[in-house]
């Protein structure tokens, strides 16, 4: 009977370390990113959110407009491009550290807002960047800092 037990508890110990990366990697959060075809600064967020471990689904749009309003971007938070990820939307060049911390934290809002293109957010890299803040923006269309970065 001892003996059983030390079976069990090594093999599922090792059943656990060999699929441990398995499911880490099917844990990842996933986003769907509403963008325009020739968009290459969405393009370069987009890599950002897979190098940092989030699976992205791409969909080119003409107008991404309609999927803003259907999100609840409001227009003073607008950007480039929107992404869907877990019941959020993810508005312009958002860090994928901030996404995580959003979907840990689960606050009640609409979702996260970088508005406009600010140099030197994921995707706008480049020289002369400058500080920028995300926005969580509430269900209402109130917005207030969630994080400030000075790349």
């Amino acid at each position: 009977m001892q003996n059983d037990r030390r079976m069990f508890f090594v093999l599922a110990t090792t059943v656990a370390i060999l699929f441990a990366p398995t499911l880490a990697a099917a844990e990842n959060p996933k986003a769907t990113v509403y963008k325009t075809p020739t968009c290459g600064c969405c393009s370069k967020w987009i890599k950002h959110l897979e190098e940092n471990g989030i699976d992205v689904e791409a969909k080119d749009l003409r107008d991404v407009t309609p999927i803003k309003k259907i999100s609840g971007v409001p227009r003073t938070m607008a950007s480039c491009h929107t992404a869907m990820i877990d019941g959020y939307f993810i508005e312009g060049h958002v860090p994928a550290e901030d996404i995580k911390r959003l979907l840990k934290e689960r606050p009640e809002v609409a979702g996260l807002a970088v508005p406009r293109m600010p140099i030197g957010s994921p995707g706008m890299e480049g020289p002369n960047a400058k500080p920028y803040r995300v926005y969580a923006v509430g269900t209402d269309g109130s917005a207030k800092v969630y994080a400030t970065h000075n790349p």
